[in-house]
């Protein structure tokens, strides 16, 4: 595998922009090179590279800091990859379906062709000929695997996602947005086993920092320098530097929520078998229910108007609804709901 081989050229001859802040890296100073306001709590430009940040998260992760990169959420990184080695109107993605649809919606904004293939009933990927041609295409630059998987809540297997590694020519990117909420080991550690692979994982979901928009990408430092080069200087604000950095002083506070979490999402599996419209609960490794019904648009409809928001995904699984793990207060409040519907 030959990370260069797979770089846009122009990427190649790209020539990054260059902070003010690249070039000093003392923590004063007197700071007159950035055309910065002099006045203000925040009126100078963040830390490019998130050091201090990046340094908590090698302790939480079990990683060096060289192998972390830190995006405006994901959705950047994914944008980023594309950016780096996927060229507009030539090259394509292979997504497994029904998944996150970002990897789609990206790749139609860089013009980039999006290959399709279908997760079986287990929403598992089954390697069949077609799938084995498909990875040998060599304008297909990037494999998204996301695990556990949205909106089905389901780890792919892990067998699967190695054979891709093994199989395919290019970069291979397990989205791990959800991986909090499962026992298994995170994909981080095959990282040094695997060169073309990159993990991402996020602060959105178990540590309940959606609002802070930050995402984090594992690889080795070939990939996350080629990101690095490519970023907007200043992608994440200090107050999102600084919230998140406070977030990781006092993981308790994240555990107990996670175990609220775990629990409450037993507690409504257990609750939603009593209803004869649920025809069945998909398992799962996150903190969603896929919920199998009778209507999934009158199940939805009707919730609205009790004014309780889950997501329809029935143009994605025929009669489906995806329900956000709540606090109790809001299981509550939905379960009380569903007793009153009538279907």
């Amino acid at each position: 595998m030959n990370i260069q081989n797979l770089i846009r050229e122009n990427i190649k001859n790209l020539t990054p922009y260059s902070s003010a802040r690249d070039e000093f890296s003392a923590d004063a100073g007197v700071f007159l090179d950035a055309n910065e306001n002099p006045f203000g709590d925040y009126n100078r430009y963040p830390d490019p590279y998130q050091k201090a940040l990046k340094t908590e998260i090698s302790k939480l992760k079990n990683i060096e800091t060289n192998k972390i990169f830190l995006g405006n959420g994901s959705d950047e990184v994914i944008d980023l990859l594309m950016r780096i080695f996927a060229e507009p109107k030539k090259d394509k993605i292979l997504v497994f379906n029904p998944t996150y649809g970002m990897y789609e919606v990206s790749a139609n904004i860089n013009d980039v062709e999006v290959v399709s293939y279908p997760l079986n009933e287990d929403f598992q990927i089954e390697f069949t000929v077609e799938l084995e041609q498909v990875l040998k295409d060599e304008n297909l630059k990037l494999v998204f695997v996301c695990s556990p998987n949205n909106p089905s809540g389901n780890l792919i297997a892990k067998n699967s996602v190695i054979e891709i590694l093994n199989q395919f020519n290019g970069i291979v990117v397990v989205d791990e947005a959800y991986e909090d909420f499962s026992k298994e080991q995170s994909w981080i550690s095959e990282i040094d086993n695997f060169p073309q692979l990159v993990v991402m994982q996020t602060f959105s979901k178990a540590w309940g920092m959606a609002g802070l928009r930050v995402g984090m990408a594992f690889a080795q430092q070939e990939i996350l320098c080629l990101m690095n080069k490519v970023k907007p200087p200043y992608n994440i604000s200090i107050l999102n530097q600084k919230e998140v950095y406070q977030s990781l002083q006092n993981q308790e506070i994240f555990k107990e929520n996670l175990n609220e979490i775990l629990e409450q999402r037993n507690i409504l599996i257990k609750e939603l078998h009593n209803f004869s419209f649920v025809k069945k609960i998909y398992p799962s490794d996150a903190n969603f229910l896929l919920i199998k019904v009778e209507n999934a648009v009158q199940l939805y409809n009707y919730l609205v108007e009790e004014k309780i928001i889950i997501r329809n995904r029935n143009k994605v699984v025929e009669n489906c609804v995806r329900i956000t793990i709540g606090n109790s207060q809001e299981n509550q409040k939905l379960l009380q709901s569903l007793k009153n519907y009538k279907n």
